[in-house]
């Protein structure tokens, strides 16, 4: 096993009727976790890079994607490289060469005329690169440095007669639809539009993605599986792991300095929530 497509994983997921989850990665030890929790249910996985992670790490992709890249070789199982939330052309044009298979370009912020011109040409260049290419239609939001959006505000969700004619005219190998979940949610407290999936998926002929699924209850994301989500985006429920970890280890050992200690924790947290929704997607049927 090593490093893989995402659309390879996406498809045998969709084949499988089962979702491949993918998860938002920021730093070392959140590659080295998501990869261990998807060895030890030996299931496939995606490691996501956001732009937002790459603007934390002082706007240089390669380092992360260089260590990405190098323990998704060694891992034992696939393992794939997605490109997330990219506005930039610039970052979006680094992709090839640091290693990723995919990329979510994300326009959703641009009136839909503008959305389908940025994306079209966002796909025309990595399909000639040989990039897998996700978009967003709707808006999910709670992304950082994005108005504040009610996912249950009129607008916000996606309607299936445009997203049919926006995968036809922008070339898009998968589609984001916004149907309830928010981004950066703490609490899985989430409600899907589980008629509004079905449409969807009646309508659309390309994979289906929910962003936003770390406040998604874990009833509702195999419903929505059911329905024909097939690539599941994770990102604040690490966090979550690893904070709350790294609190309760501190707490009780106020005298540690050694960084090891604590990092190994909230790592092995990570591990733990990984393994916990890959085994969660990857059974149902």
């Amino acid at each position: 096993m090593s490093l893989c497509t995402t659309g390879e994983l996406v498809a045998r997921a969709a084949a499988d009727r089962r979702a491949v989850a993918a998860f938002n990665v920021v730093t070392l030890e959140h590659i080295e976790a998501v990869i261990a929790g998807a060895e030890s249910v030996g299931a496939p996985v995606v490691l996501q890079v956001s732009e937002n992670a790459v603007k934390f790490r002082y706007g240089r992709l390669l380092p992360l994607a260089r260590a990405a890249v190098a323990a998704a070789e060694r891992a034992d199982v696939p393992v794939a490289l997605h490109l997330d939330h990219v506005q930039s052309d610039a970052l979006l044009r680094q992709a090839p060469e640091a290693g990723f298979s995919s990329v979510m370009y994300d326009a959703s912020r641009l009136p839909y005329a503008e959305n389908l011109a940025a994306t079209r040409a966002a796909a025309d260049w990595a399909h000639a690169q040989g990039l897998w290419i996700e978009a967003e239609l709707g808006e999910v939001g709670g992304k950082a440095g994005r108005p504040a959006l009610d996912a249950h505000a009129p607008g916000a969700r996606t309607d299936p007669t445009e997203a049919r004619a926006f995968v036809a005219d922008s070339g898009v190998d998968a589609l984001a639809v916004a149907v309830g979940s928010v981004h950066a949610m703490t609490t899985r407290t989430a409600t899907l539009d589980h008629d509004l999936l079905k449409r969807l998926s009646t309508a659309l002929d390309v994979p289906l993605v929910l962003h936003g699924s770390s406040g998604v209850p874990d009833d509702e994301l195999t419903a929505a599986v059911t329905g024909g989500i097939t690539k599941v985006n994770i990102g604040t429920a690490l966090n979550v792991a690893m904070t709350g970890a790294i609190r309760e280890f501190l707490a009780a050992h106020p005298e540690a300095v050694d960084s090891r200690t604590y990092l190994s924790v909230g790592r092995d947290a990570m591990a733990q929530a990984v393994a916990g929704l890959v085994r969660l997607l990857g059974a149902t049927v």
